[in-house]
């Protein structure tokens, strides 16, 4: 299958970031303190390596086979019954991640603004907005990434770099954690990497780059600038609220924008505005996770199109965002899944880097040819 290479560098960097700074960016330091305590920072500073690595493995794959999603290209590598059960395996845990991402937006709006909303009726309508957007081509899909990026950016480094006045250094140390155990340590950077899943979007991304041998570049600007964010967040939560206060907190980020004020008082409170911008990155986060998910069966059951998945599949996920019961098996779920996703998202792709070098497997760059061919 061809691709229509439109999308620039810079675009691919674009959808990178505003994939990964998503749903998660509220309870992010509440993560990281968990098993980091004042380490926080230091741990969400590994989470954000071990996911440059998962950025790495799949980017070689995307040079390797520039034509080519790891849909198919996976088929030709591993043979079709292997590729087959981890194709299986990366939609519907994509699925899950856009329908748990889905409910933790609908029960941050119904605690913190719409308090007399039904539940359901967040969910479905994020869902549904995800859903009609996703029947846009790539060239769309990245060009809405591009477009919101900027909205989503500079306010969250505004409101860091305000309430940063408020930090206290002491609440950072020591810099390790205050004798973290390694298990604990071990299962917070997972956690943290497991919040840059979403950038695994980028195996469908590459293909219609222009030029895709500058895919590695786009990549690490992606993850760094995301991750640079993340580490930010920890530092200004912690800083300001110290690791017990915090580890006490659902949504550390939302009360650091309450904590936080406009220079003159001119607005005392920047939740309101944090929660616009939060909104906007939700939906990219959702729109990039909804479009990957039936992007991903349209290539596995070879159809030309994937618009008509697009209303298919909102009842399941609707489902699936409905079956935690409450909002602290809701963070279970998600914590545990992430974690248990990284075999999906680094493990799998870098077996199959392995094999392709091994076997001496490449995709044809020249006349885009399906990734059968190459075998």
């Amino acid at each position: 299958m061809e691709y229509p290479r439109q999308i620039t560098a810079i675009q691919a960097a674009a959808i990178l970031i505003s994939t990964i700074i998503g749903v998660g960016v509220l309870p992010l330091p509440l993560f990281a303190v968990r098993d980091g305590n004042s380490g926080a920072p230091l741990l969400t500073l590994l989470g954000g390596i071990i996911a440059y690595i998962g950025i790495w493995i799949i980017t070689k794959l995307g040079i390797r086979f520039p034509r080519q999603s790891i849909i198919l290209y996976s088929e030709a590598v591993l043979g079709k019954w292997t590729a087959w059960i981890g194709n299986v395996l990366i939609i519907g845990f994509f699925a899950f991640l856009t329908a748990l991402a889905a409910r933790e937006f609908g029960e941050v709006v119904i605690t913190s603004v719409l308090k007399r909303t039904p539940l359901e009726v967040t969910v479905i309508v994020m869902l549904l907005m995800a859903s009609l957007s996703s029947r846009n081509d790539m060239t769309t899909f990245a060009y809405i990434h591009h477009f919101y990026l900027p909205l989503i950016v500079f306010p969250i480094v505004l409101i860091l770099a305000l309430s940063l006045k408020n930090a206290q250094f002491i609440n950072l140390l020591p810099v390790w954690g205050n004798e973290p155990s390694p298990t604990d340590m071990w299962r917070g950077v997972l956690t943290i990497a497991a919040l840059f899943q979403g950038s695994f979007v980028y195996t469908m991304v590459i293909p219609a780059m222009r030029r895709p041998d500058r895919a590695m570049v786009a990549g690490f600007w992606g993850v760094f600038i995301a991750g640079g964010l993340y580490v930010s967040t920890v530092i200004a939560a912690v800083g300001v609220f110290g690791p017990a206060e915090t580890n006490n907190l659902l949504w550390p980020t939302l009360e650091l924008a309450k904590a936080t004020s406009l220079p003159g008082n001119i607005l005392e409170r920047l939740d309101a505005a944090f929660l616009a911008v939060w909104v906007t990155a939700v939906f990219t986060t959702l729109f990039s996770t909804y479009y990957f998910t039936i992007h991903a069966m349209s290539r596995f059951f070879r159809l030309r199109d994937h618009k008509l998945l697009a209303p298919f599949i909102l009842p399941f996920l609707f489902a699936l965002a409905m079956v935690p019961q409450n909002v602290v098996q809701m963070y279970d779920i998600i914590a545990i899944a992430g974690r248990l996703g990284l075999l999906i998202t680094i493990v799998y792709p870098l077996i199959v880097l392995l094999v392709a070098v091994i076997r001496k497997k490449r995709g044809d760059a020249g006349n885009g040819k399906d990734a059968e061919n190459a075998s």
